[in-house]
């Protein structure tokens, strides 16, 4: 993140568009706190429909910010989400440019 010469945020840093989707910046949030989420606890907590949830997801999975990993538990199919390490510093960069904006 990018800061001038007396360390604070430099306010003219472009937002990170891929982040600041509200969908997106929900799912990000909620894996934030989380190690990992099922696709369908994240479908019925957010209120989105799957095919909504599944482009995010896409989206966010090929930024590098989430991994999926799919499975199975009980013999039924399972999809798991979780923050990778790069999503979690995105996130928190963002967080950080958002909390500086609105002080």
């Amino acid at each position: 993140m990018a800061r001038n010469s007396k360390g604070d945020l430099n306010l003219e840093q472009e937002i990170n568009r891929l982040i600041h989707e509200p969908v997106r910046l929900k799912v990000l949030a909620f894996l934030s706190l989380l190690e990992s989420a099922d696709f369908t606890f994240l479908v019925s907590r957010l209120g989105l429909t799957m095919g909504n949830l599944s482009a995010h997801i896409s989206k966010l999975q090929e930024a590098g910010y989430i991994e999926v990993e799919k499975g199975y538990k009980d013999n039924r199919p399972q999809t798991m989400i979780s923050l990778s390490e790069a999503g979690r510093k995105a996130f928190q960069e963002y967080r950080q440019q958002m909390l500086q904006i609105l002080q």
